[in-house]
């Protein structure tokens, strides 16, 4: 109990002392917590086709919601990046968000096709970057470049392969600003990702920034990539869901 109180009271002083890295753990843990519990209510107010994707988001902040509490005791705790732990999370949320792409267009026609190559491009991106990163500094250029072909197939799926082609093909406006936005997280808010990894020493970014402050960046790209992601996702229900209604009183 003692050694549980010296450890809060620690975690207590650097938020206080306005470490940023302990700060923007303890945000993302509020952040991902709040999000998940408004996406599990809003289920009630979107039509049945799109419960699954609100539930998928609140799943997606909610794991993390869990990740970031232990993280942060963790790093509150040794003062060191917790690897492992953000990696179990990645590997949980982000094949979730690529079911997110594969039921955002299953009204319009998507195959399980698509999602299988999603989500093993997602776990080829995620395994062999976490091998990269804890492999030493001799091979993590080698894996970080095969890592990063997961990555690239991804935004090939959503620009030109068959999400684009569903998203292009539904004639859904909602759809449409979806997929613009969605664009815009999978290019510029996941590219943090691979940056923070190629600034580790004897990557192609060593000495950039420092190493510790990767934390931060991840912290602040989490947060804004998956309550974002989910964000999009619900106005896209929502705006739908209301269409279908007023076909129906019509």
């Amino acid at each position: 109990m003692n050694t549980l109180l010296a450890a809060d009271l620690i975690g207590l002083d650097k938020i206080i002392n306005s470490d940023p890295v302990a700060i923007t753990f303890f945000i993302g843990y509020m952040a991902m917590f709040a999000s998940a519990v408004f996406f599990f209510v809003e289920r009630s107010s979107v039509s049945d086709k799109w419960k699954t994707s609100l539930l998928v988001s609140g799943l997606i902040t909610g794991i993390a919601a869990v990740h970031y509490y232990y993280m942060r005791d963790f790093y509150l705790q040794t003062g060191q990046s917790p690897t492992a732990f953000r990696y179990v999370d990645w590997t949980l949320t982000v094949p979730l968000m690529c079911v997110e792409f594969y039921l955002l267009t299953k009204p319009f026609g998507a195959k399980t096709s698509t999602l299988t190559k999603l989500i093993l491009a997602s776990l080829l991106m995620l395994i062999t970057g976490y091998i990269g990163e804890t492999s030493g500094i001799e091979n993590n250029v080698m894996w970080g470049i095969i890592s990063t072909v997961g990555y690239l197939y991804i935004v090939y799926e959503v620009f030109a392969g068959d999400v684009a082609k569903l998203a292009k093909e539904s004639d859904s406006p909602a759809l449409g600003r979806a997929m613009f936005l969605l664009k815009i997280f999978i290019t510029l808010g996941w590219s943090i990702y691979p940056l923070g990894y190629m600034v580790l020493p004897g990557n192609l970014l060593s000495g950039a920034f420092e190493v510790s402050s990767i934390d931060l960046f991840y912290n602040l790209a989490d947060a804004i990539n998956k309550i974002g992601f989910g964000l999009v996702i619900y106005s896209v229900a929502i705006s739908e869901t209301n269409k279908n209604k007023k076909v129906q009183h019509a």
